[in-house]
């Protein structure tokens, strides 16, 4: 029994690459416009399957690369004395070189705010006056 079975085994594990579904492309969907300094930031890579669902893809498979900064995983480091006000980030997808994508990527200028407003000031200032209800 077991002889019979063994090769259908090894003939469905030996088919399966041709059943899984391929990345046909990838494409860059940040979480954020701008770059921060002395942060780490996550570059979102997904992979656009043959079925046309969309994959969250990682370091495992892809290659980064930068005109600055250095790669930790997904996540571009930038050192808090940084200077450019952009960078080149190149995502090459590893078992396909031919599938890559390249974009600019703005560093952010202005500092994040000592104070953030509180849910009660936001509240308070977006709360329309009686006088301007007339």
């Amino acid at each position: 029994m077991i002889k019979k079975i063994s090769p259908i085994l090894i003939i469905v594990f030996l088919s399966s690459p041709v059943f899984s579904q391929k990345i046909d492309s990838i494409s860059f969907h940040l979480y954020t416009d701008s770059l921060k300094k002395g942060q780490h930031n996550y570059i979102n890579i997904d992979g656009k399957l043959s079925n046309g669902h969309w994959l969250p893809l990682t370091a495992k498979e892809i290659q980064f690369s930068s005109s600055s900064g250095e790669f930790e995983g997904n996540d571009l480091v930038l050192p808090l004395n940084f200077k450019e006000e952009k960078i080149q980030v190149k995502a090459r997808l590893k078992n396909n070189p031919a599938i890559w994508k390249e974009i600019t990527i703005w560093v952010k200028k202005l500092p994040d705010p000592v104070h953030l407003p509180t849910t009660e000031e936001i509240l308070k200032k977006s709360t329309p006056n009686k006088k301007n209800l007339h």
